[in-house]
């Protein structure tokens, strides 16, 4: 491959990057509001809080699978640079029916446990991201 087709390469993998970083924190941002909700949900906030909670919790995994995807993007491109990135986010289908048809203290605190949870695989991703992408920026 030659340079200009190499240095090609490295700037799709860099706005690869920059765009599932964008995904992620913009989830982690929704999972905050989230969270804020949650602990307003554990202290009785009622089947209102509980809505407001889940539609945050709903926004934030749409940014997950558009960052997904992003990711995807980027794994491609870093292949296409002879370098290989995978991550996987998961979120849990019994927690969010629980939330709604168990809605009590338990239910709601596994539920903050979910949200720290995915919060802190979303911050590991984005630093991952980062130090691959910053490592392309030095090529």
């Amino acid at each position: 491959m030659n340079t200009l087709a190499y240095r090609r390469e490295i700037d799709e993998a860099v706005d690869a990057a920059n765009y599932a970083i964008k995904c992620l924190r913009k989830a982690h941002d929704e999972l905050n509001g989230a969270k804020n909700w949650g602990i307003v949900d554990i202290l009785g906030g009622g089947m209102l809080t509980t809505f407001l909670k889940r539609n945050k919790m709903n926004n934030a995994e749409s940014d997950i699978a558009e960052a997904k995807r992003a990711m995807q993007v980027f794994q491609k491109e870093l292949y296409d640079v002879d370098t290989r990135f995978q991550l996987d986010l998961n979120t849990s289908d019994f927690l969010t029916f629980a939330d709604y048809f168990f809605d009590g203290v338990v239910a709601d605190f596994l539920v903050q446990s979910q949200i720290k949870k995915t919060q802190r695989e979303i911050l590991l991703a984005i630093k991952k991201i980062e130090e691959l992408r910053n490592q392309l920026l030095v090529l």
